[in-house]
């Protein structure tokens, strides 16, 4: 079992000390889940077009990476961090996005449309043309966020403005 888990930490620090030489592929991160503990920190990297759907990646930190197209839809991202990362035209259907801070994100036609973003700091959020139709923005906070041409048929809550 030490052995084991010795090959299994050097896997996760050759993935780390090369994270900005490479992009990560769903098998990555799925080890990297497997064998991290948590909150598991990936900020910076790129997960451009990766499918992580339906993944636990609650408390993770994926501030300021490159995840543009991503999908994440039925993921669990509840209390990560988001902060500044790239996520235009992302897949967030159905996620579970609460207490995340995704404040200054790039959500430029992302698809939220179920997604739940209650107790969510979105300050400075670009949500430009992004789909939040039936998303729970209960206590979110989306003070300078841009929802224009956003999709807000049948959201739920009230934020703060």
């Amino acid at each position: 079992m030490i052995k084991k888990k010795m090959i299994l930490t050097a896997i996760l620090f050759t993935l780390c000390s090369n994270l900005q030489a490479q992009d990560l592929t769903r098998g990555d991160v799925i080890k990297l889940i497997a064998i991290a503990t948590k909150p598991l920190n990936l900020s910076g990297v790129n997960l451009s077009s990766v499918d992580l759907r339906r993944l636990d990646l609650s408390g993770a930190n994926l501030s300021g990476g490159n995840l543009n197209n991503l999908n994440l839809s039925g993921a669990n991202l509840s209390k990560g961090n988001l902060s500044g990362a790239n996520l235009r035209g992302a897949n967030l259907t159905g996620a579970n996005l609460n207490n995340l801070n995704l404040s200054g994100a790039d959500l430029t036609g992302a698809n939220l449309s179920g997604a739940d973003l209650s107790g969510a700091n979105l300050i400075e959020a670009d949500l430009s043309g992004a789909n939040l139709s039936g998303a729970n923005l209960s206590g979110a906070n989306l003070s300078g966020a841009d929802l224009s041409l956003a999709n807000l048929t049948n959201v739920i809550g009230y934020p703060k403005k």
